[in-house]
């Protein structure tokens, strides 16, 4: 019963509403109310500050709050470990990802679910903030993100790719025949990029920044996918991540030209919280990283869209 209350008290924190977190929780509000009462009185400690609505968590409740985010991962990993003890690896991998790095993420998540049948994958697209909130959490059991990142404390990292930037433009247009661009020079053509939001976009206006060009883009998107959108009718061109090209590849009439400048951009990896128990899932993705070759099965790739022009 303690883990069920403690449950609900991840929930009510995450939900900052009783009745959407009972929800979440498949009760009743009033039993999700009582139980969060019942474990104030047991651990003789105000939890939740109440008034007409949730107002949020005590200093109390926040102290008792991150130790229910360990209890139920530890049990989580308990389970995790005893299942797989007895018939292998279950359970489900909860799996944060930017969405600049989506496009490589089935590099991991294919060969992890061929070699764990049993386990399941839950994929979510998140900014780096929510990621190291979900690793910290523990609501996430790893994830794909910028391995630089500042606000990553108490992870393990292995790095699996560094990003390299590519021009996508027309086919016949302005920069037809050219075998390698500068930055200066893609800052002229009609763009479209992600927005600067976007930590992808704002590595990209550094770029810009370095040959002395602001870019000033006709779209900005906040996602991949709504680039590649824009990219057929030989209008439009594009700065984008070649981890890109293994999910989208070369829209038709476009051709891709690498960038004068830095060889390598910013290391994607995959980061686990350094915690114990470790949790066997992330353990069990990390082996498949090691084995994967994600670097060498993108560069290889972005080489073959290049051809001479990258020899």
């Amino acid at each position: 019963m303690l883990l069920r209350r403690l449950e609900y008290l991840v929930a009510l924190a995450r939900e900052r509403h009783f009745a959407r977190a009972a929800a979440a929780c498949y009760v009743s509000q009033p039993t999700l109310s009582a139980a969060i009462r019942r474990l104030e009185h047991e651990l003789d400690v105000p939890i939740v500050r109440r008034g007409r609505r949730y107002e949020g968590l005590t200093p109390e409740g926040e102290v008792v709050l991150a130790w229910a985010h360990r209890i139920l991962a530890e049990r989580d990993a308990l389970q995790q470990e005893l299942s797989a003890l007895r018939d292998g690896l279950a359970g489900t991998l909860r799996l944060g990802v930017v969405p600049t790095a989506l496009p490589a993420a089935s590099l991991l998540t294919t060969p992890f679910c061929d070699r764990h049948p049993r386990a399941r994958v839950a994929l979510e697209s998140l900014s780096s903030v929510d990621i190291t909130h979900g690793l910290t959490e523990f609501e996430l059991d790893a994830a794909m993100t910028y391995l630089d990142d500042d606000t990553l404390r108490h992870v393990r990292r292995f790095p699996l790719y560094e990003e390299r930037y590519v021009l996508l433009t027309p086919v016949g247009g302005a920069l037809a025949g050219v075998a390698k661009a500068r930055w200066s020079q893609a800052a002229q053509l009609p763009l479209c990029l992600l927005n600067p939001r976007m930590r992808n976009r704002r590595i990209m206006d550094e770029c810009f920044a370095a040959e002395g060009v602001t870019v000033t883009p006709a779209i900005e998107s906040d996602s991949v996918a709504g680039l590649y959108a824009h990219l057929t009718g030989g209008r439009w061109s594009s700065v984008i991540s070649h981890a890109w090209l293994y999910m989208f590849g070369v829209p038709d009439g476009m051709r891709v030209i690498p960038l004068e400048g830095p060889a390598h951009g910013p290391r994607v990896g995959l980061v686990v919280a350094r915690s114990e128990p470790q949790s066997v899932l992330a353990e069990a993705l990390l082996k498949v990283a090691r084995e994967a070759g994600v670097r060498d099965a993108l560069d290889e790739l972005l080489h073959t869209y290049l051809g001479s022009a990258d020899r």
